[in-house]
């Protein structure tokens, strides 16, 4: 019996749809390789993996900020109210084995900077330019251009 990977996924809260349709495909592709998916359990980038981990019968959990999971995104499989706020992003990244970060903000550059810490690779996926100052990459950090090639630098 093989052990599933878990690929956290983090990102914009407020997806637009060409943003959103990017991570439910990134949530399809996933399932169908046997993935955990991880996600914040909310609306956006983590509301439409959901649905794409679900569209394709895999399972998805979500690590809410709250203590109520009336909130949820209504895809996911399992909830987990950590009560915490944004100090979840922790929980978020660390229960991945790797992290995909699909867009974002600043919550999501916070658990960029997490995941390193913690060793974990972070795949980008329309997700602002991060490089170090002097130019070159960051170390850990790897770029992809679709969903089927960030699940292919995540499963490497």
């Amino acid at each position: 019996m093989s052990v599933p990977r878990y690929v956290s996924v983090i990102g914009a809260s407020r997806a637009t749809p060409e943003l959103a349709a990017k991570a439910e495909e990134l949530g399809e592709l996933l399932a169908e390789r046997g993935c955990i998916v991880v996600c914040g359990g909310r609306s956006g980038v983590m509301e439409a993996v959901a649905r794409g981990v679900k569209k394709k019968g895999g399972v998805s959990i979500g690590i809410l900020p709250e203590a109520d999971r009336r909130r949820a995104a209504p895809d996911l499989t399992y909830t987990v109210c950590s009560a915490m706020g944004h100090a979840r992003n922790l929980s978020v990244v660390a229960s991945g084995d790797v992290v995909i970060a699909v867009g974002g903000a600043w919550g999501t550059l916070s658990e960029i900077g997490l995941a390193r810490s913690l060793g974990r690779p972070v795949i980008l996926l329309d997700t602002w330019e991060v490089t170090p100052p002097e130019g070159g990459e960051l170390d850990g950090v790897r770029r992809a251009r679709t969903p089927a090639e960030a699940v292919e630098l995540a499963l490497a």
